[in-house]
């Protein structure tokens, strides 16, 4: 029996959803500096495919890796984890 293969997922924060099925997800993370020891902040934007346009601007969601799905698209949403509040 065949198992699917591990894919990466990553948690973050949805900053655009202009695009048509697509949503930018931004994620952070606080890393100690080699030299310094303070805490700096890193931030990661990808592309992440939305197939129901289901995703707003301040959504948690969670993304997991996939095949090529256009020039700068590697990821999809798998799931909202928490939806922003209305305005």
């Amino acid at each position: 029996m065949e198992t699917k293969p591990h894919r990466k997922t990553r948690i973050g924060v949805v900053v655009s959803d202009k695009m048509d099925k697509t949503v930018v997800v931004s994620i952070s993370k606080k890393i100690q500096h080699p030299k310094y020891k303070k805490f700096v902040s890193r931030r990661v934007k990808y592309k992440a495919h939305d197939e129901a346009n289901a995703c707003r601007i301040g959504d948690r969601v969670e993304i997991e890796e996939t095949r090529p799905l256009s020039r700068e698209k590697r990821w999809r949403v798998s799931q909202i984890i928490e939806r922003a509040p209305e305005v």
